[in-house]
């Protein structure tokens, strides 16, 4: 299993120089982002649910659009998060 991201990768993805002036908004997109891949997910248990690789870099690929103002629907649709969740999904719409 893997870890989660923190806002230092997220500063090296975005090649943020001065990390420790942009630490709090970092460190707040960082946990929205990781808060959307748990929900795009869906039935996410704490403590007993862990990301793989490929949740852990789905959370910094949404991060990343985030922190660009991209709109959630556009976030959402985004073909490299899409790809990185392929096979996670626990929850799908009903049409």
């Amino acid at each position: 299993m893997a870890a989660w991201p923190d806002s230092t990768q997220l500063a090296r993805s975005q090649d943020v120089e001065n990390v420790d002036d942009w630490e709090w908004r970092l460190g707040r997109v960082m946990a929205a982002a990781i808060a959307r891949v748990k929900s795009d997910v869906g039935d996410w248990v704490e403590g007993v649910d862990e990301p793989d690789d490929a949740l852990a870099e789905a959370a910094l690929r949404m991060a990343d659009l985030m922190s660009q103002k991209v709109s959630p629907e556009a976030a959402s649709s985004d073909a490299q998060y899409r790809n990185l969740l392929f096979g996670h999904r626990r929850r799908f719409g009903v049409s």
